[in-house]
């Protein structure tokens, strides 16, 4: 499946850059095909703050609800914030 940016998407994981490529492998690995959106000062800067330069994994709409069951069984839910 060709996920872009026209698709009903839905955001299922917000945080920095390094743990939403971990996130979005994870959905992938279990069938879910997932989109990356960068804040653009976050990708120049490379800082987060205050959601200036976070990262959202989206899913497909109707997919949603089983990501966020594997995100919520997933090692990463318990990431401290740094």
């Amino acid at each position: 499946m060709v996920l872009s940016q026209e698709s009903e998407l839905t955001v299922v994981f917000t945080g920095k850059p390094l743990q939403a490529e971990i996130v979005k492998g994870r959905l992938e690995s279990e069938g879910i095909p997932a989109l990356l959106q960068y804040e653009s000062a976050g990708r120049i800067y490379g800082f987060t703050v205050d959601g200036l330069g976070e990262t959202r994994v989206m899913v497909p709409r109707h997919l949603a609800d089983e990501a966020r069951q594997l995100l919520e069984t997933s090692p990463e839910k318990g990431w401290a914030d740094d």
